[in-house]
């Protein structure tokens, strides 16, 4: 396993993406902590029965609608992003 600088990872991406290509597991760091890892594609991992249900499940329970942390009101995923303030991102309606 190799370690490289987001800096270094943004210089040299086709020798580290060769690297992973290869076998090997890449971690990338910023000012000196780990933020991501880049690691040898495994068809089997990513396409496992228990990762598709796992999603499945997720999709399911997202359609189905999510209590608020305040109780009463349910929000789904296409309210989540039908707020008052018109940023997707901001809070949902009734909240």
């Amino acid at each position: 396993m190799s370690i490289i600088s987001a800096r270094d990872a943004n210089q040299r991406f086709a020798d580290i993406l060769g690297k992973a290509a290869a076998g090997e597991t890449i971690t990338i760091t910023k000012r000196g902590k780990p933020v991501a890892t880049l690691a040898p594609y495994c068809p089997e991992t990513a396409a496992s029965p228990e990762r598709q249900a796992a999603w499945d499940r997720l999709i399911a329970r997202l359609e189905k609608g999510v209590p608020a942390p305040s109780g009463g009101w349910v929000w789904n995923r296409d309210e989540l992003y039908d707020n008052e303030e018109g940023n997707p991102r901001g809070t949902p309606k009734g909240w």
